[in-house]
């Protein structure tokens, strides 16, 4: 995986341009000696940061190790931690100095509150990243779906999503207290949608034996993600890839998890039904599309049986569901998005790339027509998750109409 040339270049432009910045304010407006030695720190530090950020990016990504991965992750997020706080603080100041343009008083005030932002900022990433990718959230979430067979009044699916196992290493705790938590939901079904794993399928070997305690009455059922195909890793053959596939299928089988690889399976509660769809993955470019809902559906996707499609990435949903009349699928669960693994205020940047990307949505043409997109629980790039809680959710199917 290559950085492009020139976002970077972009990149590093404004953080040296924010050093600068620091370097002469701290000059100009603090009395020496104590402006040297406080210039002389920041030199000292800001070169440290430099040359964390020159040894991830010259660490292989795809073809090294899975410490390698893990060493890129935290060094990145290290500049970043400090540099995302200090370009706050700029631009703060930098508003501070307007009036200057007219030849009046810097505000003060404002710079003073620039900086206690920018300290805040670099506290609560921090914060995300030792603390709150851990701070584990259970959303409830009431489904009105009016043909629901009436069996099915009252049935619970817990959703959990994104897990990326391969970030924690070998520590299996979280992963742990996770399980702990979905079977203490006491669901009727369990479902995951997607993306197990970082890289290849080895990294899930250590979570078997947690991931297997998983239980719910009508079991456990998954789906793969992007991440799951092994395309973020250099391969020596086509074979090896496979190989790979090869193995997150049986340790599915091994785990207890039933695997839908463009399947549907019926769940059954005496005399009723609803069909359970699970494609692999279908997704926006530059994802490659793997799945294929005609071929995961034995029949007439307008049909009136009442179906949930499990698909991770709810670009799917907006690109060939939401506006078919010829499908009716009356709830899609997907993840995919992570909230950018940043929320604040019910906000997050994410809507720019999916604006689909976090909670329940319906169609505007059929209201009958819902997806969820559940934020997941772990974390890719960054070891962070500022606001964006992992999240597990229990949806419970009914078919009284909350309005009534």
């Amino acid at each position: 995986m290559r950085v492009p040339l020139i976002p970077l270049l972009l990149f590093l432009t404004v953080c040296l341009a924010c050093d600068l910045y620091i370097w002469r304010a701290i000059g100009t407006r603090l009395r020496r000696p104590l402006s040297k030695k406080l210039q002389w720190v920041h030199i000292g530090v800001s070169l440290i940061l430099y040359g964390v950020l020159i040894t991830a990016m010259s660490l292989p990504r795809r073809s090294g190790s899975d410490q390698d991965l893990l060493d890129i992750m935290w060094m990145m997020f290290t500049f970043m931690s400090f540099y995302v706080p200090k370009t706050l603080f700029c631009i703060i100041d930098l508003c501070a100095s307007v009036p200057k343009l007219w030849k009046r008083h810097r505000i003060g005030w404002l710079s003073r509150v620039g900086a206690v932002v920018g300290g805040l900022l670099l506290v609560s990433m921090w914060w995300g990243a030792l603390g709150g990718r851990y701070s584990t959230q259970v959303r409830e979430v009431n489904i009105y779906i009016p043909d629901l067979p009436a069996a099915f009044e009252g049935y619970t699916i817990a959703q959990f999503s994104d897990f990326h196992v391969g970030t924690y290493g070998q520590d299996t705790t979280y992963v742990s207290k996770v399980v702990d938590r979905l079977n203490a939901l006491d669901a009727d079904i369990i479902v995951f949608t997607g993306d197990i794993v970082n890289r290849h399928t080895e990294e899930l070997l250590p979570f078997v034996g947690p991931l297997s305690r998983l239980s719910a009455h009508d079991g456990v059922y998954s789906i793969l993600g992007n991440h799951d195909y092994g395309d973020y890793h250099e391969w020596p053959d086509a074979k090896a890839k496979e190989q790979n596939r090869t193995l997150l299928i049986d340790l599915n089988k091994e785990m207890g998890w039933r695997l839908l690889l463009n399947e549907t399976e019926f769940l059954h509660r005496g005399n009723d039904s609803i069909a359970l769809i699970g494609v692999e993955n279908i997704g926006d470019p530059p994802f490659p599309i793997y799945g294929s809902l005609d071929t995961s559906y034995d029949g007439n996707l307008g049909d009136a049986v009442t179906k949930i499609l499990l698909s991770h990435n709810p670009a799917h949903w907006t690109m060939d569901i939401e506006k078919n009349d010829d499908i009716n699928i009356a709830l899609t669960l997907a993840g995919h998005t992570h909230a950018m693994q940043i929320e604040l205020l019910g906000l997050s940047p994410a809507v720019f790339r999916y604006p689909k990307w976090g909670g329940l949505y319906r169609s505007d043409s059929d209201p009958d027509k819902q997806l969820y997109v559940n934020i997941g629980l772990g974390t890719v790039a960054i070891p962070m998750r500022l606001g964006a809680r992992p999240e597990l959710t229990l949806f419970t199917l009914t078919s009284k109409n909350p309005k009534s």
